[in-house]
């Protein structure tokens, strides 16, 4: 790996692409507790939850599911900080519909509509809003929804970082649907619609100006569409989530805990491209804590298991799909990955962020 002709370890500082482990006592906020691994968690658990009190549902998942005028709704939000604002095979506009289409997915719904919020900098070009907002706009028809209301805001130079964008959205959930992370069960075979880690790699290829020998493109993708396949076969699919923030690990880990089994994965199975390895070779990486963002983990009993593989893969973003593990009655909470010595390791929630600013 190669940098303008000169070796990357001699010109660049590896500790600076790293999110430092903070403090776990840390009377601050540090990067860290935006990642989606330990200190997000505790961040929600312990400040946040307490302060909304009874005015808090729960239910913490990537979406919220609720019964209005007897209508099963999604309803979802996320902010979207990244990193450059446009990266090899996206933007931060893209990013940011397509992330929220996927939230919503992964309750088994059918995203319908969006909001869009944008905070902006003072002396950004307008030629890179318009360029974001068109992406936005794009990515909207791929997707199927409209994009109903918004806000803008402007904030001082020196005080943002471009554009941020905030975008909420709300999802129908058909009769019969019952998609959730606390019906992972013992036996159900753990699926992933295609290759892991593409996302952040991308991202920090562009970051860093690093070159890995083939140009490595976001996966940035709508899913409900996969998802309509997947439900479209009558299998009762238990559980979906998206591996975003914290990547494979931390999305194993949630579905562990919340429902109460042991997950037990396959390393030599893992779908991870040549240049994401390499990549994560050398910067100390593990592709299982890469963020993706247009990747889905699905949890299906061992009877439906073949059907909805194969109906995933005649899909063109579950081309690659494959079963990398199943859920065990050992170890529950905890997710341990069989190595290709026959070993096993303990594939924790991460602390904080390997690769900050990533969606």
């Amino acid at each position: 790996m190669r940098e303008n002709g000169s070796d990357v370890a001699a010109t660049i500082d590896m500790e600076s692409w790293v999110c430092p482990a903070p403090l776990r006592d840390s009377p601050n906020i540090v990067m860290g507790h935006g990642g989606g691994g330990a200190l997000s968690a505790e961040l929600i658990e312990h400040l946040f939850l307490p302060a909304f009190g009874s005015a808090a549902d729960a239910g913490l998942g990537d979406s919220a599911v609720l019964t209005l005028g007897g209508a099963r709704l999604a309803f979802s939000t996320d902010s979207y900080v990244v990193k450059p604002m446009v990266f090899p095979g996206g933007t931060i506009g893209d990013l940011a519909v397509n992330g929220t289409v996927n939230d919503l997915a992964m309750s088994g719904a059918r995203p319908m509509v969006l909001s869009t919020a944008f905070i902006l900098e003072e002396g950004t070009a307008l030629s890179d809003i318009a360029r974001i907002a068109t992406a936005m706009g794009t990515a909207a028809l791929a997707a199927g929804v409209s994009l109903v209301t918004g806000d803008t805001k402007v904030v001082d130079s020196g005080h943002g970082d471009g554009v941020f964008i905030n975008t909420a959205g709300i999802g129908v959930i058909d009769d019969g649907v019952d998609i959730n992370p606390g019906r992972a069960a013992v036996g159900d075979v753990v699926i992933v619609s295609g290759d892991i880690g593409v996302h952040g790699i991308a991202v920090m290829s562009c970051r860093e100006g690093l070159e890995f020998g083939t140009e490595v493109l976001s996966d940035s993708a709508p899913l409900n569409g996969l998802v309509a396949t997947m439900l479209a076969t009558g299998a009762d699919i238990h559980t979906l989530r998206d591996p975003t923030r914290g990547g494979v690990a931390a999305t194993l880990n949630e579905i562990a805990k919340a429902a109460a089994v042991g997950i037990a994965v396959v390393e030599r199975e893992l779908p991870i491209p040549g240049a994401v390895r390499d990549a994560c070779g050398v910067l100390g990486l593990d592709p299982l804590f890469v963020a993706n963002e247009g990747k889905l983990l699905a949890f299906v009993s061992r009877a439906d298991a073949d059907r909805v593989l194969e109906a995933m893969r005649t899909h063109p973003l579950g081309a690659n799909a494959t079963a990398i593990g199943e859920c065990v009655s050992d170890h529950p909470g905890m997710v341990v990955a069989r190595t290709t010595l026959g070993a096993s390791r303990v594939v924790d929630l991460p602390l904080g962020e390997q690769l900050p600013r990533i969606c």
